[in-house]
């Protein structure tokens, strides 16, 4: 039976989308100005050989119509191109969604960016059903700044922290062992239900631990109420067919727990990657690994660190081999992202990118796949992959792999 494996770079992007004008992210290139970054502060080149011998440097290329600093340039195996996304936002939802042929092409509700962002009447209403005595925040915020400015009267008061960003989201830090899991749990739950209506598409529980603000850390027991897509997904009709999907890391949460068959969390790169190894070596019967490396983007992309993205890239590079030669020889591999987040663009939001696509199963001699229109032709050469009925939007690229 066939199987793949979908790795997904969390907000890792190839150059700005032909409308990054709309979003002001004209010039953004998460790949191309981190190793320019790298080569600024290394006096060396980034050296990605694995990935580059994919075509890591063609999809950029491609898009930025300038050559990338890498060490590592040409294409020896596999399928490169990337891709512009048709949805509407540049969010993690409508980026996973798109490529398994859903577009987001509505417009997701958010609040906007000033102080006391949230209206009043919500916030209230979530106060009386949860019984917290308040909440922090209030306002669009990075996580990592709103938990070291505010966590210490969190702790003291028991005030969750509520804040957002510039996606379609309602974020809730609290302590693990003060305010409890549970509890942070049951708020954010509350807040998913209430939300519906305004069209927010994810809420988020953000909990951390620490005994004061200069040693406040986020832990892996983060969880995302995210709406469910409007349609069915390629995840849907492969569970219907009989199928198996395994998410690993965020995957479940992002398409709210519809069409996995059975999801494993892990916390950290390494977590993540080992867990999809040893998914490639021992689920014989899984039809679909597919896994999102959320550290990427959360760790580095927003935080806007381009030298701990490329040592993470560095890292993943590192473990590609092995990864492929654990596959079998009907097995297919697809690296991908959901959108940009170039660690060096101003503010610390998503950039509204292209996104590579390199494909690799045993045999495969170098091929161009191009840019494609949208995010969904990965998700229509998976359904043509497994031989499923063709998706509404996307054109498969599968007999280029032939």
């Amino acid at each position: 039976m066939n199987r793949a494996i979908i790795l997904v770079i969390d907000g890792f992007g190839v150059g700005a989308a032909p409308d990054a004008d709309v979003f002001g992210d004209t010039g953004a290139n998460t790949l191309a100005h981190i190793a320019e970054a790298w080569r600024q502060h290394h006096k060396t080149l980034l050296s990605l050989p694995n990935l580059a011998s994919l075509g890591l440097a063609k999809s950029c290329e491609q898009n930025a119509g300038y050559a990338i600093e890498l060490k590592e340039r040409e294409h020896t195996r596999g399928a490169a191109g990337s891709a512009a996304e048709i949805s509407s936002g540049k969010d993690t939802p409508s980026g996973h969604w798109e490529m398994t042929g859903v577009p987001v092409l509505f417009d997701w509700g958010y609040y906007p960016n000033q102080d006391n962002c949230f209206p009043k009447a919500f916030l209230d209403e979530l106060i009386h059903r949860t019984s917290v005595p308040g909440i922090l925040g209030g306002t669009h915020a990075s996580g990592t700044d709103i938990i070291r400015d505010l966590g210490e009267e969190h702790v003291r008061t028991g005030r969750p922290i509520c804040y957002t960003s510039a996606d379609s989201v309602f974020q809730v830090a609290a302590h693990e062992k003060t305010f409890g899991l549970d509890r942070l749990y049951h708020f954010c739950e509350t807040a998913r239900e209430m939300l519906y209506q305004d069209n927010i598409g994810r809420v988020i529980a953000r909990p951390f631990i620490g005994k004061h603000s200069a040693d406040y850390a986020r832990t892996g027991n983060r969880r995302d109420y995210s709406i469910e897509p409007p349609e069915e997904t390629l995840l849907d009709q492969m569970v219907a067919e009989g199928l198996t999907v395994n998410g690993i890391g965020k995957i479940s949460d992002i398409f709210a727990h519809r069409g996995i068959s059975s999801s494993t969390k892990a916390t950290g790169l390494k977590a993540l990657i080992d867990e999809s190894l040893r998914q490639i070596k021992e689920e014989t019967d899984t039809s679909l690994i597919f896994t999102n490396l959320v550290n990427f983007d959360q760790d580095f992309g927003h935080r806007r660190d381009p030298l701990g993205y490329a040592e993470a890239l560095i890292y993943f590079d590192s473990r590609l081999n092995e990864i492929m030669q654990a596959m079998r020889n009907d097995d297919l591999l697809l690296i991908t992202s959901d959108h940009g987040c170039d660690p060096t663009w101003k503010g610390t939001e998503h950039t509204r990118e292209c996104v590579p696509i390199l494909a690799w199963h045993q045999g495969l001699k170098p091929i161009d796949i191009g840019i494609r229109d949208t995010f969904a032709d990965t998700g229509q050469t998976l359904a043509d992959w497994f031989g499923l009925k063709k998706l509404k939007y996307g054109q498969s690229f599968l007999q280029a792999l032939s």
